[in-house]
């Protein structure tokens, strides 16, 4: 649950190697790969994720 004020937020991320387009949350605990050629996306960095590929978008 979102504290007052805050927004629980998504990001489109697309793959650097592949050009797969995925939805991760902005706060991911693991790291996360790709869908399709299992490359990292994300990686977890204590607050916001550390992005490996262009964010396409923003999602509340």
């Amino acid at each position: 649950m979102a504290r007052h004020g805050q927004v629980t937020k998504f990001v489109k991320v697309k793959c650097k190697d592949c050009g797969n387009e995925q939805i991760v949350f902005a706060k991911a605990a693991t790291k996360v790969a790709c869908s399709v050629c299992g490359a990292t996306v994300a990686e977890p960095r204590g607050g916001t994720a550390n992005f490996l590929g262009e964010i396409t978008a923003e999602l509340a």
